[in-house]
């Protein structure tokens, strides 16, 4: 384990804590020596205080995110309002324990998360010029930043999240619209158009092919 936490007292009593119980555990109380422990060891978890100097735990999970390190991240924090709840998750935290808390419930969850182990879920999404961040809702090409109704942008998403694949329309319909979706209208061409109009026609691009009789999908080649 790495634990992040810059509590003179907090931090080695989440060390003893772990350690007590066969858990090796390092411990650090800066997100910028995080980034570069664990990258250089292979964790099985990281339980990392929001409230540090310097980089802050939202910072530091980002960072660790971006630099491809996908070890499961716990996020202490004293602050339990729902936003910075989301703000957690959408750096890319696993789970979020409000303090106080007890020993035990952080180890319950710390084998929750090691459990579902660590897999690639980018807090952004990028694919070749194309960036989407969920969690501002922004998106950009090249840098220049494009302005996307909500339909839209839950078209693109689904597509950067599978980029290269022939989503039928169907799945869109079934991913970006609730249940009361019309199947037998044309809401889903008439999108896919207006999206193209914003992330490609001003940018010379042909990014979202049609496949006859399939579909459509998102190139990921950055082919013009």
């Amino acid at each position: 384990m790495l634990v992040v936490e810059d509590d003179v007292k907090l931090g080695p009593l989440l060390r003893r804590g772990l350690s007590d119980r066969g858990s090796a555990a390092d411990l650090t109380p800066t997100g910028e020596d995080a980034l570069w422990m664990a990258q250089a060891h292979r964790y099985d978890a990281i339980v990392l205080d929001l409230m540090l100097p310097g980089l802050d735990g939202f910072q530091t999970c980002e960072r660790l995110r971006d630099s491809g390190v996908w070890t499961p991240v716990l996020m202490l924090t004293a602050r339990d309002a729902v936003e910075d709840r989301i703000q957690g998750l959408d750096a890319g935290a696993d789970d979020y324990l409000t303090k106080p808390f007890s020993i035990a419930e952080l180890r319950a969850r710390l084998r929750a998360i090691i459990r579902r182990g660590p897999s690639e879920r980018p807090a952004v999404l990028e694919v070749d010029d194309l960036r989407l961040d969920p969690a501002t809702r922004r998106v950009s090409r090249n840098g220049a930043e494009i302005k996307l109704a909500a339909k839209e942008f839950a078209l693109l998403e689904l597509f950067m999240r599978r980029p290269g694949e022939v989503l039928s329309r169907y799945e869109l319909l079934e991913n970006a619209w609730d249940i009361a979706y019309d199947n037998k209208s044309n809401v889903v061409t008439v999108h896919i158009r207006r999206l193209r109009e914003k992330i490609d026609r001003p940018f010379a691009r042909d990014s979202i092919e049609t496949v006859r009789g399939a579909g459509y999908r998102l190139r990921v080649d950055g082919a013009p």
